[in-house]
Parts: C-alpha cells; structure tokens; sequence
C-alpha cells in the first residue's frame, strides 16, 4: 500500500440515483485525477474540495456503495452539488 502524500492530487468521482447510497465511480491520482476533473468540468458536473474525504473515498473499490460512517458527508457534498446546479431531489418537498 502507497502513503499518498498529497491528497489535493487525488480525484474521485461519485454516482447518487436518489434510491441506493452513493457508488464510486471512477478514482485516481496525477494525470487520471486531472482527466477526472477536466470531465467532470467539461459536463458541468458539481466540483468540492475536501482532500480528506476524497482521501477516505479513494479507499473503496470501484463500483461500491459508499460505507454508512460516510453518509452525512458525503449527503453534504450532494447537497453542495444539488445548490450548485439548482436542482432539487425528486419527490422534494420544503415543508
């Protein structure tokens, strides 16, 4: 197993459908976290900077579900996205 040393060089990318927890979808470091980011960036997908939880996400295999001790934070970074692009869940209600 290899220390990463700079977490800011890391990139992991997630998929949330609203039914299932949030998947990992595609992960890297260097050249692939840049490609990760410039995709994300060329589809307007959402972008957060939290080094240490991309850091923990970085840890789970491809195609798993987020573990449950990573819900609320992960919820935050959704919500962040979901502000972002000013969008609400469906079925959302404010009440």
């Amino acid at each position: 197993m290899t220390d990463i040393v700079n977490p800011s060089d890391i990139a992991v990318a997630l998929k949330y459908d609203g039914q299932h927890a949030p998947t990992i979808t595609a992960k890297g470091s260097g050249n692939l976290a840049q490609e990760i980011i410039d995709l994300a960036i060329a589809n307007d997908i959402p972008l957060d900077n939290n080094p240490e939880l991309v850091k923990i996400l970085s840890s789970i295999p491809l195609g798993e579900e987020i573990p449950e001790a990573l819900y609320i934070a992960v919820a935050e970074v959704i919500a962040f996205a979901y502000i972002l692009s000013d969008k609400v869940p469906e079925n959302f209600t404010n009440k």
